[in-house]
């Protein structure tokens, strides 16, 4: 049923966004899908050979300063709650890989002998031997 505006009260419609509007939005968006590429590359990259370690570092770092830009961005010009979580979402991430990318430099010989170890076995049992060897080199705490 369509009301008519003289009855039963009148219909806003939405102002058009400006130009500056549209700018900024289009601005933030790049923003968001650089930031998105940036840490999914990050967790990909790390995924591949413990040797791509300072790829990983940087796009990770690439990550979190864009993040932190996106966040700031999208608090002070009330960018859309699908920006906002994803930011979020996406730092949290990014922290992880942080975390994933210290305790790789701290055991970077060791990882990288279980990465040869892995990529040499043919069975489950050899794997399983990798990973048994991989355990035994590590410090007790750490295990």
């Amino acid at each position: 049923m369509n009301s008519t505006p003289g009855q039963g009260g009148k219909q806003q419609a939405r102002p058009a966004p400006s130009e500056a509007a549209k700018a900024s939005l289009a601005k933030t968006h790049t923003l968001f899908r650089m930031f998105v590429v940036s840490v999914l590359g990050a967790f990909f990259v790390y995924q591949l050979d413990v040797n791509y370690l300072w790829l990983t570092t940087f796009l990770t770092a690439a990550g979190i300063v864009l993040g932190v830009v996106l966040l700031v961005r999208a608090v002070r010009l009330r960018e859309s709650r699908l920006v906002l979580f994803g930011t979020i979402s996406g730092l949290v991430v990014a922290a992880v890989m942080v975390l994933l990318i210290v305790s790789t430099m701290v055991f970077f010989d060791q990882v990288r002998e279980y990465q040869a170890c892995v990529a040499r076995a043919l069975t489950d049992c050899a794997t399983h031997a990798c990973m048994v060897q991989f355990q035994d080199v590590l410090p007790t705490r750490v295990r």
